[in-house]
């Protein structure tokens, strides 16, 4: 793979705002160290949105305009048959972006665009706990609860909101290499390991 990437993420109304900006802080932090690199933003327009808790952003591109890419991460929301495939042209985009991607990613239940496209027949994958049953009931989905990220072919769902991170942590070691992961992971002072501890 080249090493200079361009990764795109599509963004909506209502998106959940971690499920795309953690992934794309490793992104860009990758990016800044192979020398080069684009993240960019892509949505059904151009027009300013709303995230899930809040926070407003203007994409880079809308559909129509956006440049080849490498990388497509789908991050989910809480409603996601009500805002992510709002736009009528939507899964055609992104059926159309599976032929020419390098990696189709999804975090949360972005992996139901996934699904709603059709991308996802005869494979594995997770999604948010939440909305596992919409996994688990598709004889055509082998479904993995308990896999924090799932790789099947050029395809890698992961669970909910901070999951991304950790996909996209090991997407980029799996496109430049592991060091160049734990560099990222340096940089950006993640340690999950404990995930949690009441007392300090």
């Amino acid at each position: 793979m080249k090493k200079h990437i361009t990764y795109g993420i599509y963004i909506y109304d209502q998106v959940a705002e971690l499920d795309f900006v953690a992934p794309l802080q490793v992104f860009a932090a990758s990016n800044q160290f192979a020398g080069g690199g684009r993240v960019v933003t892509v949505s059904g327009t151009r027009q300013p949105l709303c995230g899930l808790s809040g926070l407003r952003f203007t994409p880079d591109y809308s559909l129509e305009e956006a440049p080849p890419l490498d990388v497509l991460l789908l991050p989910g929301t809480a409603e996601v048959s009500e805002y992510a495939w709002r736009d009528p042209n939507i899964l055609d985009w992104v059926r159309q972006q599976y032929e020419m991607v390098d990696y189709m990613t999804s975090v949360c239940t972005g992996g139901l665009i996934l699904q709603k496209a059709g991308l996802l027949k005869g494979r594995r994958a997770t999604t948010h706990w939440q909305l596992m049953d919409a996994f688990e009931n598709d004889p055509d989905i082998t479904a993995l609860p308990d896999a924090r990220y799932v790789r099947d072919g050029k395809i890698v769902t992961s669970q909910g909101v901070s999951a991304g991170m950790d996909m996209a942590l090991w997407l980029v070691g799996q496109i430049h290499n592991p060091d160049h992961a734990r560099a990222v992971r340096k940089i950006l002072q993640y340690d999950p390991a404990p995930p949690y501890a009441a007392e300090v």
